[in-house]
């Protein structure tokens, strides 16, 4: 899948079988479009990988929260993995099924805890002594049994960007494994606990198969040694992490991935938990933006965008590429330029060096912001967030319309 979803046919660019151009004229920039199709191939693709595992798929939440997206893929049988009280909401808005979510996060409050146990998730996937305390105390409270999962952290290098590494040990995430086993032998003796499965998430955005290997034998190991205890885990959620090519990359194959996984497995009898996140989303996105000035200077040139960054994090964030082409076809001089944003940051910029031939008004299209776009985007400088719409074959549906300044102020006053 590491094809850009925008093609040229006929010296037009297209999404699906819609214009760009009439895209931007119809609709206005920026604005974030997603392919219905590569949505759905994709999901179908992963799944069909794995079907001798025969996994849950829980798409991550928080790569790309739209609630019309949510509920593509709850129609096609996904289960989500979320991380906050309002993410569950997002599922039940979409008609997606509560008992097909897992609950990660290291900071789940009482409310959270409360809202997931009264809509029977399939489990909470606990990270430390603490919380697997207060779930026992909401679920004592409400009457019910939470089912859990302990995270692990097996402290594994998943070679990727510091900020978004998730297994090592001087990560906030999840216990190590001598801590788990501590945990698991707790969960055991609490009546309002049911023990369901073990969990491990690495990072996001991992380009090598090694991490996962690693960490699925490790958390096998585990699984093992824990029944030699008296704990039987039923379920092995693996987590996600899977990357996507933005430029250069070559993350393994999704069927790689399964043949691996299903190796280390073996002959357990284990139902396997999936969350992918930006591999099924990632290459569903781009951001519309229009080019508002050409701004050379005597030691770079600046093409200044009307998107930035409270449109599009990842730039900033992570110095993340994402490739950048020019949607109008004319034959101006190719030169050197930083795309760049109108946000008083000098962090604000989508790409830098990058070679085009662009002229003012050009409509330029950023590319793979399926994942962590929308859903990482805000108000600073009080602008107003993108629309985000999919294309279906030859319709255009909007999914979230273009905030305007009355909800920047929605909620605010002024003292009398």
């Amino acid at each position: 899948m590491s094809q850009s979803m925008i093609y040229s046919n006929k010296g037009a660019f297209f999404i699906e079988n819609v214009p760009v151009i009439q895209i931007a004229e119809d609709y206005g920039t920026p604005a974030y479009v997603y392919s219905k199709k590569i949505i759905e191939n994709t999901y179908t693709i992963f799944k069909e990988s794995f079907h001798k595992l025969d996994p849950l798929i829980c798409f991550a939440v928080k790569a790309n929260s739209n609630i019309a997206i949510l509920n593509l893929l709850a129609r096609h049988g996904a289960g989500f993995d979320i991380v906050s009280g309002g993410e569950l909401k997002r599922i039940i808005a979409a008609k997606g099924d509560p008992k097909k979510v897992v609950f990660s996060g290291i900071g789940k409050s009482i409310e959270e805890i409360g809202l997931a146990i009264s809509h029977n998730i399939l489990a909470f996937n606990v990270e430390s002594e603490g919380e697997l305390y207060r779930i026992q105390s909401v679920a004592k409270s409400l009457n019910k049994k939470a089912a859990i999962s302990i995270r692990v952290n097996p402290n594994v290098d998943a070679k990727t960007h510091p900020y978004i590494s998730t297994g090592l040990k001087d990560n906030k995430f999840g216990v190590d494994e001598n801590q788990s086993i501590k945990l698991y032998q707790l969960a055991k003796d609490m009546d309002s606990i049911d023990i369901k499965g073990i969990d491990c998430h690495i990072g996001s955005q991992i380009t090598e198969i090694e991490p996962f290997i690693d960490s699925t034998k490790k958390l096998v190991s585990l699984i093992d040694h824990l029944k030699t205890l008296g704990i039987n885990i039923e379920h092995f959620d693996i987590g996600g992490g899977l990357g996507i090519n933005y430029k250069d990359e070559s993350p393994p194959s999704f069927t790689d991935y399964a043949v691996a996984i299903d190796q280390i497995i073996g002959n357990r009898k284990l139902k396997v938990i999936l969350e992918p996140g930006r591999s099924l989303i990632g290459k569903a996105g781009a951001l519309l933006t229009n080019l508002e000035y050409i701004k050379e200077g005597s030691s770079k040139n600046f093409a200044i965008v009307d998107a930035a960054m409270n449109d599009l994090m990842r730039p900033s964030l992570y110095d993340a590429y994402h490739g950048i082409i020019n949607l109008n076809t004319h034959q101006s001089e190719q030169k050197e330029y930083d795309i760049v944003g109108p946000v008083c940051e000098t962090g604000d910029f989508f790409g830098k060096k990058r070679l085009l031939s662009i002229k003012d008004g050009d409509l330029l299209a950023v590319l793979d912001v399926g994942a962590y776009g929308m859903s990482m985007s805000s108000n600073y400088n009080s602008r107003p967030r993108a629309i985000e719409l999919l294309i279906d074959n030859n319709k255009v549906h909007v999914i979230r319309e273009r905030e305007t300044f009355d909800h920047l102020i929605m909620g605010e006053s002024i003292l009398p």
